[in-house]
């Protein structure tokens, strides 16, 4: 062991707020799935979120046929029972709007989500699930 002082680490601003993350890996956010147009979606989330929600950015997630988004409750939201929510495709103006729209009445655990979003909902495996959730 150690004997040397350790810091505490230092406190995450964005915990406090949820995060949704995008996967844009080897297949989502490609030209392997086309039409969309992947990067003004990821903008359009990263302004209408910019000062309510953290957006992330990851690789692929292994889950390519869903194209998908983690929403991840805040901490009210989470203190409040919330859990990740996983909508797939969702590469429309519409979805990243409704996701923006429920994430700015509070996400998972504080708001209920439009309705649209549970025809995109899945569940994918433990092991992509571990992914993306602290």
């Amino acid at each position: 062991m150690s004997r040397r002082s350790r810091k505490a680490a230092p406190a995450n601003p964005g915990a406090a707020r949820s995060t949704v993350t995008v996967c844009r890996g080897c297949c989502c956010g490609t030209a392997k799935i086309p039409g969309p147009d992947h990067a003004a979606r990821l903008d359009q989330l990263r302004s209408s979120l910019a000062q309510i929600a953290q957006v992330r950015v990851t690789g692929c997630l292994d889950a390519c046929e869903h194209a998908f988004v983690v929403i991840q409750p805040s901490a009210a939201g989470r203190a409040a029972g919330g859990r990740p929510v996983r909508p797939g495709l969702v590469n429309d103006r519409d979805a990243a709007d409704d996701i923006a729209a429920w994430v700015q009445a509070g996400g998972p655990g504080l708001a209920d989500p439009p309705g649209v979003l549970d025809l995109h909902a899945f569940t994918p495996s433990r092991r992509i699930r571990q992914t993306v959730e602290p």
